[in-house]
């Protein structure tokens, strides 16, 4: 009766990090803090719901040692407790994609002209970017780009990316990139960009899912 209870409070345990990551929104969060740390302000406002909604998704995770937290005068920042746990949002995401035809469904809708996906693969990618062959660019917020991005990228926020165009060359290949494959931020760069006349595509991989595939990035600060 022991080892039942014993084996019970291990599960247990185990399952405390199940109900932390079963709500959506609580998810959405882990991609987010992926990124970089983030007030509770920030977050709510990519959430899309007010401050109170989203501090309690926070505890919950907290609860669970998935994030931490520090103060900085009136605000709360927030951070993953890990780089392991940008990985556990990475494998969750794969694993429903690979199971889940909803999933599937669900993104192929996201990728409206799938001719606009780069068709090479991460290494090659790299090695292009590094020769100087193609422009890879970084699309996120600059606080994100700072805490880590793709080697070569250069950061070209989409607000900014209109008033910036005369940065980028029309002579060579563009290839844009967000927060990962549920991310819409390179969707905007590339139809801005081709409206442009530039050659475009986008990769659906973010800086967690290079990181998952054991490649390196680059940051101003250890993640």
């Amino acid at each position: 009766m022991e080892q039942r209870l014993l084996k019970d409070l291990l599960y247990e345990q185990v399952a405390r990090i199940g109900k932390a990551v079963s709500s959506p929104k609580r998810l959405e969060l882990l991609e987010l803090l992926a990124q970089g740390e983030k007030t509770v302000e920030t977050l709510a406002g990519e959430l899309a719901v007010d401050v109170k909604l989203t501090s309690a998704h926070l505890k919950a995770l907290k609860e669970a040692r998935l994030v931490a937290s520090r103060r900085d005068g009136k605000f709360v920042i927030y951070r993953l407790s890990g780089p392991d746990v940008a990985r556990l949002w990475v494998m969750l995401r794969e694993v429903a994609e690979e199971h889940l035809v909803e999933l599937r469904v669900a993104l192929g809708q996201m990728v409206s002209d799938p001719s606009r996906l780069a068709a090479v693969g991460r290494q090659a990618l790299l090695e292009r970017a590094q020769r100087g062959e193609i422009v890879v660019i970084d699309v996120r917020p600059q606080n994100e780009y700072e805490t880590a991005h793709l080697p070569f990228a250069r950061s070209m926020p989409v607000a900014e990316l209109e008033r910036r165009l005369t940065e980028l060359p029309l002579d060579k290949e563009i290839v844009a990139y967000c927060r990962g494959p549920f991310c819409l931020l390179s969707d905007e760069a590339v139809a801005l960009l081709a409206a442009k006349g530039y050659r475009v595509r986008k990769i659906l991989d973010g800086v967690s899912e290079w990181e998952a595939a054991g490649l390196p990035v680059e940051a101003a600060d250890k993640r």
